[in-house]
């Protein structure tokens, strides 16, 4: 069986916008991508590693745990063996209480894979692929966190090709989630049902000959 590790915030993690309410794992584009390439004949499993207000390597300053390079190389050993990491991180990095650009979001995706890749593992297991997925671009945001992501969608311009561009240097994989789906019609920021089940699809499309 091949393992997959999805490395991400709460966009994969399910969040239903404007609730606190969670999408089942059939319904969420990490299950969506599964039950896909099972279907397509692919013994995999998809490890949903996915924590809400993760950023890329930023702390958030109201709640502990958010910087996604502390721990990193842990789950990559608590995981191994691991045929591919799946990152899709970034929106976090625009919170209202962070000026951040672009560039920074795409620093700290290069140090997401550094760690990745430099991981302790055990003698004779694989370093995993890496796909870096660029998040759809942020909307207007609307209701409870429309102050959390205040002007969220200017900071961000850009995101998808600087992402890009780190992957290419670093060799890695690359999909921009926005050119199969918007954000939340909802909130602006998270994923509706329907836009899990686009970019789950278009997964099962990208990677069915990768894995």
């Amino acid at each position: 069986m091949k393992q997959l590790l999805v490395y991400s915030d709460s966009l994969s993690w399910g969040i239903v916008p404007l609730t606190r309410n969670r999408l089942s794992f059939e319904q969420r584009w990490p299950g969506i991508l599964e039950i896909g390439l099972r279907t397509h004949g692919k013994n995999v499993r998809i490890i949903e590693d996915c924590l809400n207000g993760r950023r890329t390597i930023y702390d958030d300053p109201l709640k502990d745990g958010r910087n996604g390079l502390i721990g990193l190389q842990q789950r990559i050993e608590i995981n191994s063996p691991l045929t591919m990491v799946l990152l899709m991180l970034g929106t976090n990095d625009f919170q209202a209480n962070h000026n951040h650009n672009a560039s920074h979001a795409a620093y700290g995706l290069s140090k997401l894979i550094e760690s990745i890749r430099s991981a302790p593992i055990e003698p004779g297991m694989p370093v995993p692929e890496i796909l870096v997925i660029a998040p759809p671009p942020i909307q207007n945001p609307k209701g409870e966190i429309l102050h959390k992501f205040k002007d969220a969608d200017k900071k961000s311009a850009g995101l998808a090709a600087a992402y890009q561009e780190v992957s290419s240097k670093n060799e890695c994989y690359f999909f921009d989630a926005g050119n199969v789906t918007s954000s939340s019609k909802i909130d602006g920021v998270h994923l509706d049902a329907d836009q899990h089940q686009a970019l789950g699809l278009s997964l099962v499309n990208y990677l069915v000959n990768l894995v």
